[in-house]
């Protein structure tokens, strides 16, 4: 099998599997990790005992349904080292969200764990088409978030050579894409954005790059992202995917020659699409809410994690590990608007079909009346004068309005008018009153 790089993939065994192999290795590994959450982890064992399961009652894959959820506000109420199954001085890391929307939760890893997660982060940048000896420019954010770390430690894995620059500084972000000629990037796809309009401000074609391959995670994004985002930069632009409470990025990462989704890593993560509501599961294909329920790790086992995410679960095409469809959004991200349920990825999608507008946005809820109003706040392109660009912000105010079924204003602004991120785009701005 050939990237379409040119380089030849050389898939580890598990990865030439069947799926009666593959199934054979997650039992057998969900059988140990449910025991391990249950010897070691009082909340596990008080939680199974109450749900009347116990891990003997796992005897198919299909007896994971029968065990309870655990949600981000039982990581909170164990903080910090509740959730932990092994004894503290064998914690060789830890990690925490940055805790902006409530207490951070926490997470930890033994040495083996994160050798384990360096292997799958490896995994995800050769199937993304990067080799040994590759150079890798990581842009996302280093310290407690896993993003930076994650990167640099399954580069290094890799055998590539790595350029630790971390968030912020985006005229340096492009002096040492210049200067070092890095092969693959690392970053939020909005912040790629980010740096790609520097490029041009410093008269730098953003085309004419050592660049030839862009991993992008950490926020929702579109397969019009994606193809503004190879356009602009003449890359191969691939999805990862990942969640601190569940190991980091390196869960699920697309495989190049494909460009599908990102494969599930499901020797290491057993993953769920439940009804968001009722949390049944649903079968592949349907839409609903993401759950991980982690095989290998030590250090914090999770189980039938909520992960709030909102996607499918599709059959493998160049793994044989099922594929997740991109999130469309997050359950907790949903705007409710007259009754009408949006997310900022649609909004997304309709203003990269329309030229004179860029990928650089928010959403504005305020509070008009007794009514929710939603403001879609949007850049114009530097091309682009200004009759043309209100122009086009009206006609993106119908595409809205007949593709999703709403109305909402349109404000066109000028460019570098929206905040630039130097992690996740805040695509959300709520001004309605609290309360």
């Amino acid at each position: 099998m050939v990237t379409p790089t040119g380089n030849p993939i050389e898939l580890e065994p598990i990865e030439r599997a069947t799926i009666d192999e593959l199934r054979a290795v997650q039992l057998r590994r969900l059988r140990w990790s449910l025991r391990h959450a249950y010897d070691n982890v009082p909340h596990y064992r008080e939680a199974f005992d109450e749900a009347g399961t116990h891990p003997d009652d796992c005897r198919e894959l299909a007896d994971l349904a029968r065990f309870p959820f655990t949600t981000k506000a039982h990581l909170r109420e164990h903080y910090p080292f509740g959730m932990f199954a092994v004894p503290r001085e064998r914690i060789a890391r830890l990690h925490a969200s940055s805790g902006t929307t409530g207490q951070p939760t926490v997470v930890g890893y033994t040495s083996d764990d994160v050798r384990t997660w360096a292997r799958l982060v490896a995994r995800s940048i050769r199937a993304a088409g990067g080799r040994p000896g590759d150079r890798v420019h990581v842009a996302y954010g280093y310290g407690l978030f896993t993003g930076g770390l994650g990167a640099h430690y399954g580069a290094e894995e890799l055998g590539c050579t790595v350029i630790p620059v971390s968030g912020g500084m985006t005229e340096r972000q492009v002096m040492l894409i210049r200067d070092f000629e890095p092969d693959i990037i690392m970053v939020t796809p909005s912040y790629m954005l980010a740096i790609a309009d520097e490029m041009r401000r410093q008269g730098i074609d953003p085309r004419a790059t050592s660049l030839r391959v862009g991993i992008f995670g950490a926020e929702p994004w579109t397969e019009e992202m994606r193809g503004e985002i190879e356009r602009e930069l003449d890359i191969q632009a691939v999805d990862i995917y990942g969640l601190s409470e569940v190991i980091g990025p390196g869960v699920a990462s697309e495989c190049v020659e494909t460009k599908d989704g990102p494969h599930v890593w499901e020797d290491h993560f057993y993953p769920e699409v439940v009804d968001p509501v009722t949390g049944a599961v649903l079968p592949d294909g349907e839409q609903g809410e993401l759950v991980f329920t982690s095989l290998t790790k030590q250090a914090m086992p999770v189980v039938r994690y909520r992960t709030r995410d909102l996607t499918r679960l599709l059959p493998g095409t160049a793994r044989p590990m099922r594929r997740m469809e991109k999130i469309t959004g997050r359950s907790d991200d949903m705007i409710i608007l007259r009754g009408v349920n949006l997310f900022p990825t649609q909004i997304e999608e309709l203003i990269l079909r329309t030229p004179a507008l860029s990928a650089h946005f928010q959403c504005v809820l305020s509070r008009q009346g007794r009514m929710d109003a939603l403001t879609v706040r949007v850049e114009r392109r530097a091309d682009t004068d200004r009759a043309d660009a209100v122009a086009a912000g009206a006609t993106l105010a119908t595409l809205i309005k007949n593709s999703i079924g709403v109305s909402v204003g349109v404000d066109v602004i000028e460019p570098d008018g929206v905040e630039r991120s130097m992690g996740k785009m805040r695509r959300i701005v709520d001004n309605r009153p609290k309360g």
